[in-house]
């Protein structure tokens, strides 16, 4: 076998073609232009719906942003009463990677239902705010569910449930409410990192961690649901999404996010 003879001239090259490749891999990272939609101090681009308020009131500061982190909280309420609530950023879009960072602490509100324990969640592809009525708990989009665990038994996160909406999964239209993913069980206050990538009306993945959890393709509304039907009617009869806005809930357990980001992605 030849024994390849490694001069001074060899090295050398070889060291040149390692940098040029190491730099290359760094412009491709540096190409990636996240862009940081909550900046630690305020809610600034960010405005709450709160079923029974209008939208832009939080009459109990259910949302709010305390040493840098943004809370959902219930310190100014006495009992729950399905006053489920959402913060929407103020961009709608289309084909992006949105991930940020989440933790549950404490105790759930007096009054919050059994399945909202530790329970909160990401909405893409959302009707617009603005539209929602006074009293509507949800808004027509589809959800990237996040859970905790309990401390003893197995609950996935990054798991998908459809308000107003279905998705096709396997080249079949898929109408359950609400789909596991498979991810780990995270128990605790720990911070858990949540990425959902949105290709427009073509495909969507949950990320927990690094990990692809679930994926589905085609996200359409569900002509039976009184808002989304509204939707189809002001789309002259499209069903598909293909874009909508973001916003994240308040569903009666404390929750926590930081270093929500966005990359904005070609179609």
């Amino acid at each position: 076998m030849k024994v390849l003879s490694f001069t001074p001239q060899l090295i050398a090259l070889l060291a040149i073609a390692f940098i040029t490749t190491a730099a290359l891999t760094d412009d491709k990272t540096s190409d990636e232009k996240w862009i940081s939609l909550f900046n630690g101090k305020n809610l600034d681009g960010w405005t709450p719906k709160i079923r029974y308020e209008k939208y832009g009131e939080d009459s109990r500061k259910t949302f709010r942003v305390e040493d840098g982190v943004l809370k959902a909280g219930y310190e100014n309420y006495e009992e729950f009463n399905e006053t489920f609530g959402h913060l929407f950023y103020k961009t709608p879009y289309s084909n992006y990677r949105l991930r940020l960072e989440y933790r549950f602490t404490g105790d759930q509100v007096k009054g919050g239902p059994g399945w909202a324990y530790r329970n909160s969640g990401i909405m893409v592809h959302g009707q617009d705010p603005a539209t929602m009525v006074e009293d509507q708990d949800f808004p027509v989009s589809i959800e990237v569910q996040l859970l905790g665990g309990d401390g003893k038994a197995d609950r996935t996160t990054g798991n998908l449930c459809t308000p107003g909406t279905h998705v096709f999964m396997d080249g079949k239209l898929f109408k359950p409410h609400c789909t596991k993913s498979n991810s780990k069980t995270y128990h605790g206050d720990q911070w858990v990192t949540a990425e959902v990538e949105v290709r427009g009306h073509e495909v969507i993945h949950h990320i927990i961690e690094g990990e692809t959890v679930l994926k589905y393709q085609k996200p359409v509304l569900d002509g039976t649901h009184p808002e989304s039907e509204k939707m189809i009617e002001k789309a002259g009869g499209k069903i598909e999404l293909s874009s909508g806005t973001i916003s994240l809930q308040s569903e009666s357990h404390p929750v926590e996010f930081r270093k929500v980001e966005i990359l904005v992605l070609d179609k």
